[in-house]
């Protein structure tokens, strides 16, 4: 950064002008971060796919739509390459990566839907839910997840006002994660064949989804709903709320923490001093 200082002979005062080296100090700034969750992020995002795939068995089938979110994570922690580079280079092709971050990003919260459903639906229906849950259903909703931003894509540009109707379709997962929080919490008292201590963790990770969705993602989505009106600062609103997007990946990190047995358990007495028992710490859900 250099700091150029130019005295006026008029009135004697001194001015600081600022060079960010050819950008301006909200893209030098947000380069920054870009730089810091990237080099946080994409080690943690690997150590983190390794250790909940070792995880995986036949039964625990949340623990691949976490492994698909996570890989999302990983792609797009890998296309923000786009936003430290010269921007010559993303002229010239580096605006390949920006498409396929924004297909991940849907893809993320596609299966970020499918977390919520999948722990709502061991406390409200463990019975029928016990003999459906298998590896191959598990699978081919994935492939499902995968597919669905090239259809919301399709849907978005054959409309005229293309960005409200992209924030109604991002906003349709709050109700549902509302939905499955309110629906997890009322059916808690009368489910009796999950534990206690699973109970826990099942409506820890409802409430840690539907915080990473409502903090990060739901400012963006308010602002393609407010395409048309005139805000303030537009520039800075879209830049700060962009920001908080990019740090869904390392929000998707805390998950692992809610598939562990005695993890919960272990925080709270951390926090709360008091002591709670728990059946195995390292087995998984």
């Amino acid at each position: 950064m250099e700091v150029n200082i130019n005295n006026t002979s008029q009135n004697n005062n001194s001015s600081l002008t600022y060079n960010y080296g050819g950008y301006e100090p909200v893209e030098f700034t947000m380069k920054v971060v870009t730089i810091i969750i990237m080099c946080i992020g994409l080690p943690l995002t690997l150590v983190a796919i390794c250790a909940v795939r070792s995880l995986v068995k036949d039964d625990h089938v949340v623990l691949i739509y976490v492994i698909n979110l996570l890989i999302t994570d990983l792609i797009q922690l890998c296309c923000m390459i786009a936003w430290v580079l010269p921007k010559d280079w993303i002229l010239s092709g580096g605006f390949i990566l920006l498409p396929i971050y924004g297909y991940c990003l849907v893809a993320s919260i596609g299966f970020m839907v499918c977390i919520a459903l999948e722990r709502y639906l061991v406390i409200a229906c463990p019975l029928w839910y016990h003999f459906r849950r298998t590896i191959k259903v598990s699978v081919l909703v994935c492939v499902v997840v995968w597919a669905l931003p090239a259809v919301i894509y399709c849907l978005v540009i054959a409309t005229r006002n293309s960005a409200t109707i992209g924030g109604i379709l991002f906003l349709l997962p709050l109700p549902l994660f509302i939905f499955f929080l309110g629906g997890t919490l009322k059916a808690l008292s009368a489910s009796i064949s999950v534990h206690s201590d699973e109970k826990r963790r099942i409506v820890g990770m409802l409430v840690l989804v539907l915080l990473i969705y409502t903090l990060l993602f739901l400012p963006t989505i308010i602002l393609l709903l407010a395409q048309g009106s005139s805000v303030i600062d537009r520039y800075k609103l879209n830049n700060l709320s962009f920001t908080f997007v990019q740090l869904s990946p390392l929000a998707h990190l805390f998950l692992y923490i809610f598939m562990r047995k005695g993890t919960i358990d272990k925080l709270l007495a951390s926090v709360c001093c008091c002591r709670m028992d728990s059946d195995d710490i390292s087995s998984p859900v």
